[in-house]
C-alpha cells in the first residue's frame, strides 16, 4: 500500500510541477512525492480567502491524490519546539484508520521577526542547522543524523522563515508544496 500511495502522490505532484525528483522508496514518512526545484503552478488552486486550511496550503491535485488513497488531514497547532505560533496551521496527512507512521506534514503560520529569531535560536540550540539565507528566506533543518525519512537531498523536517511567515514540511523538498497566502 505504501508503494501505491507514494506513486499516486508522486504522480500528482509531478502534474503541478515543472520538474520533480524521482519517488523515493516508501519510507516511514512518505516524502517521495515532494518535488525538487520548482514551485506549484499558481493557477492550480483557487484564490484563498480567510485562514489557511489543510486543503488550501498545498495544491488541490496533491489533496486529491491523498484523498484518492484514503488519506485525510488532521490539524494540530503550529509548533516550533515549545513555541506555539497562533494563526497558523500544521496539517498531518495520513490514513488515520490504521495504525501507521506513514504520513506527510505541511504547515504555514504568520510570525513576527522577534518570534522568528527566538524560534531559530531555539532550534539551533537544540541541534538543528541553518542551511542558508536565500531570497525566499532562511532554511532551518533537523540534524541529518536524526532524520528518519529524508528527501532525495538527505533533509528531514525543515522550516523556511520568510518575511512575516514560516513554513514547515516533513522534508525540505516538501516545502515547495506549501503555498500560502494565495494571491
Amino acid at each position: 500500500m505504501r508503494h501505491a500511495a507514494a506513486f499516486v502522490i508522486a504522480a500528482a505532484a509531478a502534474s503541478v510541477l515543472v520538474a520533480c525528483s524521482p519517488a523515493a522508496p516508501a519510507p516511514i514518512t512518505t516524502n517521495g512525492a515532494s518535488p525538487q526545484g520548482q514551485k506549484a503552478t499558481p493557477s492550480a488552486r483557487p484564490t484563498a480567502v480567510g485562514a489557511p486550511t489543510c486543503n488550501g496550503i498545498i495544491p488541490s491535485s496533491t489533496v486529491s491524490s491523498f484523498e484518492g488513497v484514503g488519506w485525510t488531514s488532521q490539524t494540530v497547532p503550529f509548533m516550533i519546539g515549545d513555541l506555539e505560533i497562533t494563526g497558523g496551521i500544521e496539517c498531518q496527512w495520513a490514513d488515520f484508520s490504521t495504525a501507521s507512521d506513514n504520513m506527510q506534514v505541511f504547515g504555514w503560520a504568520p510570525i513576527t521577526a522577534a518570534q522568528a529569531k527566538t524560534a531559530r535560536d531555539k532550534l539551533v540550540a537544540d541541534g538543528w542547522h541553518v542551511l542558508k539565507d536565500t531570497k525566499d528566506g532562511t532554511y532551518v533543518t533537523e540534524d541529518k543524523s536524526t532524520v528518519v525519512a529524508p528527501d532525495s537531498d538527505g533533509y528531514g523536517t525543515t522550516y523556511l522563515f520568510g518575511d512575516g511567515w514560516v513554513k514547515v514540511a516533513d522534508t525540505k523538498q516538501g516545502l515547495l508544496l506549501v503555498d500560502w497566502p494565495q494571491s
